[in-house]
């Protein structure tokens, strides 16, 4: 028994080597690694280990595998990764501005406006010189400007924004093509693939991080209107929103767009808006419309908790349960009811009503959806056309005079204007849709959004009834407004 295990051990050193003695052929000696890797794991003793020892995970037996390196993919890439520089004017209001007696008996100065700036990234996602990059990137912004990695800076024009997506497209002009990278499918992603972040972290320049995708179809609340994202634990900080977060095989998977931290600092999580449905941003942008248009349902959807499931006969809680469906809405033609839950959609599983909107939206305007409904106990598949939100006939209305009012553009809603405003598409009355700065509207607090419910009494159905009441020239106004799903009320001598 002793010599047998020393001869073991011999043919085992033997092997060794051999395996030495021949590592200047790279093939033979993958050979010999993998050879020696069977026997030291006596995966020759066992029926069907050798497949097993293919997935196994080893150490680097060649010198060519020792110097691997990301240096390739990172020169293809990052020259289509760009700094976005937004700015904007700020008005400043003077400490003796609104006083009573100041205003009476001096000249109060009017202050010059400062000039608020933002830094962030972008990906040039055509060599026609489309970018991406996040809208709070450039919100509110006046002027910006995006520079290339070999240091050539450029103007740019906003084709796109919208803030609901926390997205933005814009285009620069160059002589000819600009360095680019494609916009790959991330729903082939996998927990575990390797990504790179590309960005310019606090300004200090282009950089590259790596690491895994750490979670998908995550749903973090307040970044944006689809909580479905790309979770990553490579490195994110602030100036890397906009940038790219690139698969292995060279595409753009997603934009990097915001970080879970206590410190301001990454902390290993971070969110990246999948490139699917950026993809059709860019699309939309590329047809000359300056919002991205989300399908049109026509129906609400609730969260599937774990009691709700348990009543459903659900192993575990998942799925987008309807809770209403709207009269003659693309959801009310294609048979949905109260009380269904939406499984699947195109075969993809739907986890909550987020992911339901998100596969939705990454669905072409005029085609259909196949959904997989539980309706009593039984599944049943639901055909839904995708459709443009309709919109009404309303003109938009400018509020002159002397009120609280002047200064604002108002409009009745409809579908499509509420989900411009991200406002429930099921809400109506008269909403506010533009703003002139240092107008009596912008002093007392409205905001674009703002749905107008009553004035000095008067309920506002019209857009026409409170251009009426405005024009009256009260000394006192009293008015109510509905902002965020509450009531506001307030008081004003005028």
């Amino acid at each position: 028994m002793v010599g047998r295990l020393a001869m073991n051990r011999l043919s085992k050193a033997g092997l060794l080597l051999v395996a030495v003695s021949m590592a200047s052929s790279a093939v033979a000696q993958d050979g010999i690694a993998d050879a020696l890797t069977d026997l030291l794991r006596g995966s020759r003793t066992q029926e069907g280990a050798t497949a097993q020892q293919g997935a196994l995970k080893r150490v680097p037996f060649s010198q060519e595998q020792i110097q691997l390196s990301f240096a390739p993919l990172i020169k293809e890439t990052a020259p289509a990764v760009v700094n976005v520089y937004a700015s904007s004017q700020v008005e400043v209001r003077s400490p003796f501005a609104g006083d009573p007696f100041f205003e009476r008996f001096f000249d109060v100065p009017r202050m010059p406006p400062r000039v608020q700036s933002s830094l962030g990234s972008g990906v040039i996602v055509d060599a026609d010189g489309i970018i991406v990059t996040n809208y709070h990137v450039i919100r509110g912004a006046d002027e910006v400007k995006v520079a290339l990695a070999d240091g050539r800076e450029f103007e740019s024009e906003v084709l796109l924004k919208d803030e609901g997506l926390d997205l933005a497209v814009l285009k620069i002009s160059n002589d000819g093509p600009l360095p680019s990278v494609s916009l790959g499918d991330s729903e082939a992603l996998e927990v575990g693939d390797l990504v790179l972040a590309i960005g310019n972290p606090f300004g200090v320049g282009q950089t590259t991080t790596s690491g895994i995708v750490s979670a998908l179809a995550r749903t973090p609340s307040g970044i944006t209107d689809f909580g479905f994202f790309i979770q990553t634990d490579a490195a994110i900080n602030p100036g890397n929103s906009g940038g790219a977060l690139v698969g292995m095989n060279g595409s753009v998977v997603g934009i990097n767009t915001a970080i879970f931290s206590r410190s301001g600092g990454s902390n290993g999580i971070g969110f990246a808006i999948p490139a699917n449905i950026v993809r059709v941003v860019v699309e939309a942008a590329q047809r000359g419309e300056d919002f991205f248009e989300r399908p049109y349902v026509g129906a609400s959807f609730d969260t599937v908790t774990a009691r709700i499931g348990e009543a459903l006969g659900l192993d575990r809680p998942t799925g987008a349960l309807v809770t209403n469906v709207t009269k003659d809405s693309p959801a009310a033609r294609a048979g949905l009811r109260s009380g269904d839950l939406i499984l699947q959609a195109e075969g993809k599983p739907v986890q909550h009503p987020e992911g339901l909107e998100y596969r939705l939206a990454t669905m072409p305007l005029g085609s259909a959806v196949k959904l997989i409904v539980l309706r009593d106990e039984s599944q049943v598949e639901i055909e839904l056309a995708i459709e443009r939100a309709p919109d009404s006939d309303a003109k938009p209305l400018s509020i002159a005079g002397n009120s609280p009012f002047a200064g604002v553009t108002v409009q009745e809603l409809g579908p499509r204007l509420a989900q411009r405003l991200r406002l429930s598409v099921d809400l109506e009355g008269v909403v506010v849709t533009g703003m002139e700065r240092g107008t009596p509207a912008a002093r007392v607090g409205l905001r674009i959004g703002d749905i107008v419910r009553e004035v000095n009494g008067e309920a506002i159905e019209t857009a026409s009834d409170l251009a009426e009441i405005t024009s009256s020239g009260a000394r006192w106004w009293q008015f109510t407004i509905e902002r965020d799903g509450r009531l506001m009320r307030q008081v004003i001598r005028y």
